[in-house]
């Protein structure tokens, strides 16, 4: 023990961005690390909200009227400047988004292991606070290219690097937590957009004028805001020194049939093995399933209601006026703000709970329930109950957040805890191949079935059993998911080896060297307290929107 707190106790070396000098010392709280991860995420997290702006910038140079040139292609819209942009420009930038992060994760997952949280947090802040000022000059220009190379790709690469950068770092101080601890941080991704969203729409009210919408000030604003949040997250970050653990706590007995291994297999293997590839077929199948809904949630709600929604359930969508239809909009809009809240709380529900019943269980519900849910969704829909309707795809949104929560623990299980970080990075291109497949199923389906005469409140049904279906697949996959074979893992000395590479190791014995204590003292209070106000305040921004469900 007094060796460990010689070395621990020593001034940190390096520049203030560098590894070594985050290393934690005696007295350091670990409840300060989620916070940390929060603010950063629920900064990125805008991207699920960027959505909000299409319709301003569709009227950025009519302003109150869209100047329409029918003529005008993918490409020249990219650098007009005498024509509004369409909404299916615009939507690009959400398809770079996700691509771009799962990329950028992949990439760029190994040089984060080596470099550190705090500096993979810094590039993620200049990137994506950066790529968003880039697209303020966009929208000012009216260059559309401008906003696909900086808030899609620039962005993109910002919303990677932010995503996994306290991954294995939240893992390594909960190895007694898993799920908990990076359900606690990726909660934050999913309540970005609740809290970013809003806050967009009272500036770009603030900032609009006769001869503008507004965006391009706002955008700078917000990038500010975000700046700040999420450097003060990446300063936060500590990491735990080789060989810690959380006071009295041991890590679980070997067992040839275990789930949760206590060895590690290199990045360089990890793809090569079966278990990577059910697992990413896992997520991308839980996502692809989920991600479609979200695109398409106002919408559905509208369409399969109708006049239910008023109180009119003798109407259908079609035999509503333009008023009736702005109203169930409006109405429509608090069900994808509920189905947000559903998302965030999954995240944070389903990943704890994981902690109890294991992350292969935990799936196995995810499954399970989804499939049930999914097949029973058309029933609901034709009974006419909307809040049956709702509450099933609440929880269907809540295992599509617990999905993205669980997922590190369980690679954090198969694999160990030394790569994680990176290895989670390959995973997330399941991320960037399920944005793809979700979205183009459920809206190429919706458009046949339309073309072929179902009437509106029934086009989704077939879409219901076919995201069933991938939900089976899904089940079988997880089910062929078993512990690794022992030619996978590497062996102690190799384990050494690396970890004498890193500044961070420490030869002196396993324990909790005085770190990691405490639970919610003045600072951690404090530190929750500056993420927790905003993610309150929207969830009652959120809550008054979905009241009129009810």
């Amino acid at each position: 023990m007094s060796v460990a707190s010689d070395t621990l106790s020593g001034a940190p070396a390096g520049g203030i961005l560098d590894r070594e000098r985050i290393i934690a010392q005696p007295g350091f709280n670990r409840w300060l690390v989620p916070p940390a991860a929060l603010a950063i995420h629920l900064c990125i997290g805008m991207a699920y909200g960027f959505s909000v702006f299409w319709l301003p910038l569709t009227q950025a140079i009519g302003i109150s009227e869209r100047v329409v040139c029918e003529d005008m292609t993918l490409i020249s819209a990219l650098f007009t400047t005498s024509c509004d942009w369409r909404v299916s420009d615009l939507g690009w930038i959400y398809t770079l988004f996700f691509v771009l992060l799962g990329s950028a994760a992949a990439i760029w997952g190994g040089w984060l292991e080596r470099a550190g949280p705090r500096k993979a947090g810094v590039v993620a802040a200049f990137c994506w606070c950066g790529g968003i000022a880039v697209a303020a000059l966009g929208v000012m220009l009216h260059q559309l290219w401008l906003m696909w190379l900086g808030a899609g790709v620039i962005g993109g690469i910002g919303l990677g690097l932010g995503y996994i950068s306290p991954v294995s770092t939240l893992i390594k101080w909960f190895p007694d937590r898993r799920g908990m601890a990076t359900g606690m941080a990726i909660m934050g991704f999913g309540g970005g957009a609740m809290i970013g969203a809003p806050l967009a729409d009272m500036l770009m009210n603030t900032f609009k004028t006769a001869g503008s919408v507004g965006v391009w000030q706002t955008f700078l604003v917000m990038a500010a805001i975000y700046f700040v949040f999420m450097m003060g997250g990446a300063f936060g970050y500590r990491i735990p020194p080789s060989g810690w653990r959380p006071e009295g706590w041991t890590p679980p007995a070997k067992s040839a049939k275990s789930m949760i291994t206590s060895r590690h297999v290199h990045l360089r293997d990890a793809h090569r093995t079966k278990q990577f590839w059910l697992i990413w077929a896992v997520l991308t199948l839980n996502v692809s399933a989920g991600i479609g809904v979200i695109g398409m949630a106002s919408p559905m709600l509208q369409e399969i209601f109708g006049g239910r929604l008023l109180g009119m359930p003798e109407l259908t969508f079609n035999e509503l006026d333009a008023s009736q239809k702005s109203a169930i909009a409006a109405i429509a809009a608090g069900f994808a703000g509920l189905l947000s809240l559903f998302n965030i709380g999954g995240r944070f529900f389903w990943a704890s709970l994981s902690d109890r019943i294991g992350r292969k269980n935990t799936y196995y519900a995810f499954f399970l329930i989804g499939i049930v849910l999914y097949a029973l969704a058309p029933s609901a829909a034709h009974m006419g109950s909307q809040v049956l309707f709702v509450l099933m795809f609440g929880i269907i949104l809540s295992m599509y957040g617990g999905g993205f929560a669980t997922v590190p623990a369980y690679l954090a299980d198969i694999f160990g805890t030394q790569f994680v970080g990176a290895i989670h990075g390959r995973l997330l291109t399941a991320w960037a191949t399920a944005g793809i497949i979700g979205p183009v199923v459920v809206n190429y389906i919706r458009e046949a079935q339309l073309n072929a005469g179902i009437p509106r409140e029934q086009v989704y049904d077939f879409t219901m059993y076919i995201l069933a279906g991938m939900l089976l697949l899904g089940l079988i996959c997880n089910m062929l998911v078993k512990p690794l074979s022992d030619k996978w893992y590497m062996s102690d000395e190799e384990v050494a080896k690396l970890q004498a590479k890193s500044a961070a190791a420490d030869a002196g014995p396993t324990g909790s060297f005085g770190i990691g204590r405490g639970g919610f003292d003045g600072k951690a209070l404090a530190a929750w307290a500056i993420v927790g106000i905003p993610i309150l305040w929207g969830v009652w921004i959120t809550l008054q929107k979905t009241a009129a469900l009810f």
